[in-house]
Protein backbone atom coordinates (compact mmCIF):
# COMPACT_ATOMS: atom_id res chain seq x y z
CA UNK A 1 0.00 0.00 0.00
CA UNK A 2 1.47 3.34 -1.03
CA UNK A 3 0.50 6.58 0.60
CA UNK A 4 0.76 9.82 -1.28
CA UNK A 5 2.19 12.85 0.44
CA UNK A 6 1.00 16.29 -0.59
CA UNK A 7 3.46 18.05 -2.86
CA UNK A 8 6.06 20.03 -0.96
CA UNK A 9 5.99 17.89 2.19
CA UNK A 10 9.39 16.65 3.30
CA UNK A 11 9.91 12.94 3.00
CA UNK A 12 10.72 10.92 6.09
CA UNK A 13 13.69 9.38 4.28
CA UNK A 14 15.99 12.38 4.29
CA UNK A 15 19.75 11.91 4.24
CA UNK A 16 21.29 13.01 7.56
CA UNK A 17 24.76 13.43 6.03
CA UNK A 18 23.41 15.88 3.46
CA UNK A 19 21.31 17.43 6.23
CA UNK A 20 24.44 18.22 8.21
CA UNK A 21 25.57 20.41 5.32
CA UNK A 22 22.11 22.04 5.17
CA UNK A 23 22.38 22.80 8.90
CA UNK A 24 25.23 25.22 8.15
CA UNK A 25 22.56 27.80 7.24
CA UNK A 26 20.94 27.26 10.65
CA UNK A 27 24.25 27.17 12.56
CA UNK A 28 24.71 30.90 12.00
CA UNK A 29 22.05 31.41 14.70
CA UNK A 30 21.30 28.01 16.33
CA UNK A 31 23.34 25.47 18.33
CA UNK A 32 22.54 21.80 18.98
CA UNK A 33 23.93 21.61 22.52
CA UNK A 34 21.53 21.87 25.46
CA UNK A 35 21.45 25.39 26.89
CA UNK A 36 23.59 26.80 24.08
CA UNK A 37 21.40 29.64 22.91
CA UNK A 38 22.79 32.04 20.35
CA UNK A 39 20.87 34.60 18.27
CA UNK A 40 18.31 31.78 18.04
CA UNK A 41 17.39 29.22 20.71
CA UNK A 42 19.23 25.93 21.13
CA UNK A 43 17.74 23.21 18.95
CA UNK A 44 18.71 20.49 21.44
CA UNK A 45 15.61 18.39 22.10
CA UNK A 46 13.52 20.36 19.62
CA UNK A 47 11.28 17.38 18.80
CA UNK A 48 10.24 16.99 22.43
CA UNK A 49 9.04 20.54 23.11
CA UNK A 50 6.71 23.32 22.11
CA UNK A 51 7.75 26.50 20.34
CA UNK A 52 8.76 29.24 22.74
CA UNK A 53 9.28 26.86 25.66
CA UNK A 54 12.93 27.37 26.67
CA UNK A 55 12.98 29.51 29.79
CA UNK A 56 16.41 30.98 29.06
CA UNK A 57 15.63 32.38 25.59
CA UNK A 58 13.69 35.54 24.71
CA UNK A 59 11.24 34.45 22.03
CA UNK A 60 9.04 36.68 19.94
CA UNK A 61 5.46 37.00 21.20
CA UNK A 62 4.35 35.42 17.90
CA UNK A 63 6.32 32.21 18.55
CA UNK A 64 5.13 32.05 22.17
CA UNK A 65 1.49 32.32 21.01
CA UNK A 66 1.92 29.91 18.07
CA UNK A 67 0.95 26.76 19.97
CA UNK A 68 3.31 24.72 17.77
CA UNK A 69 4.61 21.42 19.10
CA UNK A 70 7.75 20.62 17.16
CA UNK A 71 7.52 17.45 15.11
CA UNK A 72 9.25 16.67 11.83
CA UNK A 73 6.00 17.70 10.09
CA UNK A 74 5.58 21.03 11.88
CA UNK A 75 9.27 21.87 11.46
CA UNK A 76 8.99 21.04 7.76
CA UNK A 77 6.13 23.51 7.36
CA UNK A 78 7.88 26.15 9.45
CA UNK A 79 11.23 26.09 7.66
CA UNK A 80 9.49 26.18 4.28
CA UNK A 81 8.33 29.73 5.05
CA UNK A 82 8.67 30.81 8.69
CA UNK A 83 6.83 34.12 8.23
CA UNK A 84 3.85 32.46 6.56
CA UNK A 85 3.52 29.87 9.35
CA UNK A 86 4.12 32.29 12.25
CA UNK A 87 3.69 35.87 11.06
CA UNK A 88 5.79 38.43 12.97
CA UNK A 89 8.25 35.85 14.34
CA UNK A 90 11.77 37.26 14.74
CA UNK A 91 13.65 34.61 12.75
CA UNK A 92 15.25 36.41 9.79
CA UNK A 93 15.13 33.39 7.49
CA UNK A 94 13.43 33.40 4.10
CA UNK A 95 12.78 29.65 4.11
CA UNK A 96 13.99 26.45 2.49
CA UNK A 97 11.80 25.79 -0.52
CA UNK A 98 13.30 22.47 -1.63
CA UNK A 99 11.44 19.55 0.02
CA UNK A 100 14.44 17.19 -0.35
CA UNK A 101 16.72 19.71 1.38
CA UNK A 102 14.20 20.03 4.22
CA UNK A 103 13.91 16.23 4.53
CA UNK A 104 17.71 16.00 4.77
CA UNK A 105 17.88 18.75 7.39
CA UNK A 106 15.12 17.17 9.48
CA UNK A 107 16.82 13.75 9.27
CA UNK A 108 20.00 15.37 10.57
CA UNK A 109 18.20 17.24 13.37
CA UNK A 110 16.39 14.05 14.39
CA UNK A 111 19.78 12.49 15.15
CA UNK A 112 21.88 15.49 16.18
CA UNK A 113 19.44 17.32 18.46
CA UNK A 114 19.00 14.52 21.02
Amino acid sequence: LMTMLPAGVARADGDAARGEARFQDCAACHRLEAGANNVGPSLHGIFSRKAGELADFRYSPAIKRSGISWTPETLDKFITDPQAVVPANRMPYAGMVNASDRADLIAYLSKASR
